[in-house]
């Protein structure tokens, strides 16, 4: 065999293994259905009962303020924002990549860009403000801003990151 025929080979080999293990990747997910705000609030109130210690980075109760952070910025602005390029190629891409696997993945101790630095206050504080975040979210009418990454999402896509994000933090407990 020719060396062209071995590189092509080798090219398409690669190109199918790829394409199978995305295949597979993007079906190790979550069934989208079960990812609401009334499902979160329930595995958030069990998880609160556990004792959690977190090895690196944040605490539990500046997780849960990261993630409060987050659900309160789309009713109210982000602080900073990725650029428009950005949001309309990487952020959407990222978005529906989520979406349709139904789980997210991200680096856990990334702040929101701009938003303030995290209390590392009571667990109890932080809980509370999450869960009425969530509760806020949940009846909130008016506009929602575009999300810093992934710009304009509808109500119903917004629940899907919110519930995504909290379960992509908490994952390790939540299992």
């Amino acid at each position: 065999m020719n060396r062209r025929k071995l590189l092509k080979k080798s090219i398409y080999l690669g190109l199918a293994g790829a394409v199978a293990g995305s295949g597979v990747w993007l079906m190790n997910g979550n069934d989208v259905s079960q990812l609401t705000i009334e499902q979160a609030i329930i595995d958030l109130q069990t998880l609160y009962l556990l004792p959690i210690e977190t090895e690196d980075g944040w605490n539990i109760s500046q997780i849960y303020n990261h993630l409060a952070q987050s659900i309160e910025y789309s009713m109210t602005g982000y602080p900073e924002h990725k650029s428009t390029e950005f949001k309309n190629t990487l952020g959407q891409a990222a978005f529906s990549v989520f979406s349709y696997r139904g789980k997210m993945s991200h680096d856990l101790l990334e702040p929101i860009p701009g938003a303030p630095v995290l209390r590392a206050d009571n667990k109890l504080l932080a809980f509370s403000r999450l869960l009425n975040a969530l509760n806020d979210f949940k009846t909130f009418k008016g506009q929602l801003e575009p999300h810093f990454a992934y710009g304009e999402l509808n109500h119903q896509q917004y629940t899907l990151a919110h519930v995504m994000h909290i379960n992509n933090h908490l994952e390790q407990w939540l299992s």
